[in-house]
């Protein structure tokens, strides 16, 4: 290994250390540069720490258009860190690979979509139910909270109130708490497969709410694995320009919230502080993107107008 990729992984070592004490969790950041010195180390560079070395690490990489920009980015900055150690390490231009700010349209089930999607869930696991319930449940809450999925895989029994129907959630996108309440439906189904988890396994091997047929925390693996079963199974795909993912539940419960907002002619705008709160947002703009991201919204919602969207003043939609 050359003496320009160990100071490059000293450099990044330390780097990372930085940014995690200043209380950034920094994995995706990590996972770029720790793919840039493998690079590096590939290619037995000498050195230094050029723009044209960066852009042949991002190029070589099958990587979509704003996902190189977005690995510029963060490369462009551990540059300037990198720089106090290695002073032959050039300034890289921030223009080099600019990010497209054009919102690709979210992916919005239907109800009939969602019915059909909630149906296959249940029954992606013939021989092991346990796998159905778990995953049709999961779906289920991602589509009445707009919870992101890993705050949803992260929730331990301490996290949720089955009495009151209060979730804790902890450590999330932003390193912030909050208390989400949710639909009585909801609430109703949590309690349903909190009976058939703990009858399952009645002696727990994790504190995790959510877990796999091993009895261990449901993983993200394991929930994407899934969802991509029912989804096959129930068919949304297959006329579909675009896949759907557990993410663009989210995006469902914000449009539907929004949308039953505009049918009871409130100003949607106005009442952007509450979603962005019960959402976890930091900033409102983050989510006023789901109005300037869906087409159909910005319409007035029309759409919509027909659903039967059960929906409460608090923000909660019915567990579909």
């Amino acid at each position: 290994m050359s003496t320009f990729a160990t100071t490059v992984a000293t450099s990044i070592e330390s780097y990372l250390a930085m940014q995690r004490s200043l209380g950034y969790q920094f994995r995706k950041q990590a996972a770029s540069l720790q793919a840039f010195l493998r690079y590096v180390r590939s290619t037995d560079t000498g050195g230094p720490l050029s723009q044209a070395l960066v852009l042949e690490f991002i190029m070589a990489g099958n990587v979509t258009p704003n996902g190189r920009a977005v690995r510029y980015a963060v490369i462009r900055r551990f540059a300037q860190y990198h720089a106090a150690f290695d002073p032959l390490t050039e300034t890289l231009d921030r223009r080099a690979l600019p990010r497209s700010r054009a919102v690709p349209p979210p992916r919005i089930l239907s109800d009939e979509e969602l019915r059909a999607l909630m149906g296959a869930s249940a029954r992606i696991s013939v021989e092991r139910p346990f796998r159905g319930r778990t995953l049709s449940t999961l779906i289920g809450l991602l589509t009445s909270t707009g919870l992101r999925s890993g705050e949803a895989l992260r929730l331990d029994r301490c996290d949720v109130d089955l009495i009151r129907g209060v979730l804790e959630i902890r450590k999330t996108k932003f390193r912030k708490d909050r208390l989400v309440p949710v639909h009585a439906t909801t609430l109703s189904a949590l309690q349903d497969y909190a009976r058939h988890r703990d009858l399952a396994f009645p002696a727990p091997k994790t504190p995790a709410f959510f877990i796999s047929t091993r009895g261990t925390r449901l993983s993200t693996t394991g929930l994407y694995y899934g969802f991509e079963q029912a989804c096959a199974l129930a068919e949304v795909n297959q006329r579909a320009a675009k896949a759907i993912r557990p993410h663009d539940l989210r995006h469902r419960f914000a449009v539907t919230r929004l949308a039953e907002w505009h049918r009871q002619k409130i100003d949607a705008q106005s009442m952007l502080p509450l979603l962005a709160t019960y959402l976890g947002h930091v900033r409102y703009s983050d989510t006023a993107y789901y109005i300037t991201a869906c087409s159909w919204l910005r319409r007035s919602a029309g759409i919509w107008r027909e659903a039967q969207v059960d929906a409460d003043p608090r923000g909660q939609c019915s567990y579909r």
